[in-house]
């Protein structure tokens, strides 16, 4: 899409701008849910504060992709952004699906955690409108570093509401397996993006 030049330097102060505040976002969250989840031995906890950790690297990757002088149509650029992503989040898969697995093999329960519970409420709103409007303005960049950043921050967004629901069955249920299996359901989340993330740089040569 052909955007005068105006135009294009106000959608990509406006992307930086989103890019940021992702940026500074996560970083609470992951200092915040990795101790959740440290104190009450919730993988699912830790596992979602480890997602933060790999957003707050694609979105260094999208920021380094839009600076002045990095523009969005550089086909060598748009590639290497898209494959330090998909890199990120294989290694992100295969860790946390060993150590559920282990979780699941073991019985080793969880403490509840409604402190967590809580901040998840809040971090799916915020990741799930955050997503809509980097998604419209990727849309009107054509910048696909930033589409697919934006489905990763609406990946956070469902993550943040399955692991939700794992830490409520096991405070309300008393279902323990819900913790390390919604620790799964990132890991193959996370496996589907470094897939997708991968099969799109190679579009760009």
């Amino acid at each position: 899409m052909f955007l005068p030049p105006p135009e294009r330097s106000s959608l990509q102060r406006l992307a930086l701008r989103l890019e940021y505040a992702t940026i500074a976002w996560n970083i609470g969250e992951a200092v915040l849910t990795l101790a959740l989840g440290a104190v009450a031995s919730s993988l699912a906890l830790i596992g979602f504060g480890a997602v933060s950790v790999v957003e707050v690297f694609a979105s260094s990757v999208v920021v380094w992709h839009l600076l002045p002088g990095h523009e969005t149509d550089r086909p060598r650029r748009t590639r290497l952004a898209l494959r330090l992503v998909s890199g990120a989040f294989g290694v992100l898969s295969i860790a946390l699906a060993m150590v559920a697995i282990s979780d699941l093999a073991t019985g080793r329960r969880p403490d509840e955690s409604p402190w967590g519970i809580a901040y998840l409420i809040l971090a799916a709103v915020v990741m799930f409108v955050l997503a809509l409007v980097k998604r419209r303005v990727a849309a009107r960049l054509g910048s696909a570093p930033l589409q697919s950043e934006a489905t990763m921050t609406l990946l956070d967004g469902f993550l943040a509401t399955a692991t939700l629901i794992g830490l409520a069955l096991n405070a309300v249920a008393g279902w323990w397996w819900a913790d390390p299996a919604a620790a799964l359901v990132v890991a193959v989340a996370a496996a589907n993006e470094a897939r997708e993330n991968w099969e799109a740089a190679s579009e760009y040569g």
